[in-house]
């Protein structure tokens, strides 16, 4: 072994930041069941269309207000439920990433660049 070598990363102990990996990992991994739970709902055209969905991206419903089924006027329902449900998905995302961000985080500046 090299003189002066003292079996860490930057000054950390190894042993430490394999507990610490460890306890990030099972961080992530609360946060990952946590998300699956998580329903976020969401509505357009001002409460015409709801559409509910999962932390993992499953549509679990979806609601349209009878009166804005316009069989002249398809294409703005369709608009509606897009919209509704991309913005479902924004959410679950922003969610999901800032959950594992918070996460990451913790690892404070000990593996510059990793993460």
């Amino acid at each position: 072994m090299a003189k002066g070598f003292n079996g860490g990363f930057g000054g950390m102990n190894m042993n430490n930041l394999m507990k610490q990996a460890q306890k990030m990992q099972r961080q992530m991994e609360q946060a990952q069941q946590d998300l699956e739970t998580k329903e976020f709902e969401v509505t357009s055209g001002g409460g015409a269309v709801k559409v509910t969905i999962t932390g993992k991206k499953v549509i679990k419903a979806i609601e349209i207000d009878p009166d804005v089924v316009d069989p002249d006027d398809v294409e703005m329902l369709q608009d509606l439920v897009m919209t509704a449900v991309n913005e479902a998905i924004r959410q679950a995302d922003e969610a999901a990433a800032s959950a594992m961000g918070g996460i990451a985080g913790g690892l404070g500046g000990g593996m510059p660049g990793l993460f």
